[in-house]
């Protein structure tokens, strides 16, 4: 299982949220660069990027800080947030971004999103509340089951699914292993489970299932419930 620590970007600061909502901003780092080189230094093979105000705007919006994290590691980097159109996706990949998810466009227009797949590493981001899918940086929530629209990507070629429990995110009160499970289990993609996460029994839970791929850390690690350098271990083993 892969454990990719999280670096939330808001107004070039590494930022978490509680439950999503901007206002619950937490700054960890005003030089998310240098929070990139500790996860390096401490076992990871990825990072997982989100730009949060791009999530809202619709467009790129910490663009300085993600080329600064790229120069300063040699991780893979996985990010997401406002993420619509094909020249956006092109513009990162020359940044040298290894990966990029797509979320509220794969609610909108799951087409474009299966035909980015095609010839892009893509992977889609299932956000959801309550079992139904949330989108526009979790500002609304569709009528779509989360389960229904990871069924749409079984054969689309993505390279993985992210699913976020919304309500967990932020919260440290444990990760939802049944919900990630549902999602991999409805499309047969390999899936990353995110939100809620908070100490060593969670990693150890997600990695005894078969069904789990991966799974994002963010405030675990920030607040310090849970030791990377010892759930890379768990994971090795």
């Amino acid at each position: 299982m892969e454990i990719l620590p999280a670096i939330d970007l808001k107004d070039g600061q590494a930022v978490r949220l509680t439950k999503g909502l901007m206002d619950s901003a937490k700054i960890y780092s005003s030089e998310p660069w240098q929070l990139a080189k500790k996860f390096e230094q401490l076992g990871s093979g990825w990072v997982h990027l989100v730009d949060l105000n791009g999530a809202f705007a619709g467009e790129p919006k910490n663009l300085e800080q993600i080329e600064k994290i790229r120069q300063n590691c040699s991780l893979k980097l996985e990010l997401g947030g406002g993420i619509r159109d094909e020249e956006t996706i092109k513009r990162y990949l020359d940044l040298g971004i290894d990966r990029l998810i797509l979320g509220s466009v794969a609610v909108s227009d799951p087409d474009f999103v299966k035909k980015m797949a095609a010839k892009y590493p893509i992977v889609v981001g299932i956000d959801a509340v309550d079992g139904y899918v949330a989108v526009e940086g979790w500002a609304e929530v569709s009528e779509m089951k989360a389960t229904d629209l990871a069924k749409e990507f079984a054969d689309a070629g993505v390279e993985a699914i992210i699913c976020t429990d919304v309500g967990k995110d932020g919260t440290l009160s444990g990760v939802n292993v049944e919900f990630t499970e549902q999602i991999a289990k409805a499309s047969g993609v390999e899936t990353i489970a995110s939100g809620g996460l908070k100490d060593i029994e969670d990693i150890k839970k997600l990695n005894s299932s078969r069904y789990i791929a991966g799974t994002i850390v963010g405030k675990a690690f920030y607040e310090g419930t849970l030791n990377l350098k010892e759930a890379f271990k768990v994971v090795q083993n």
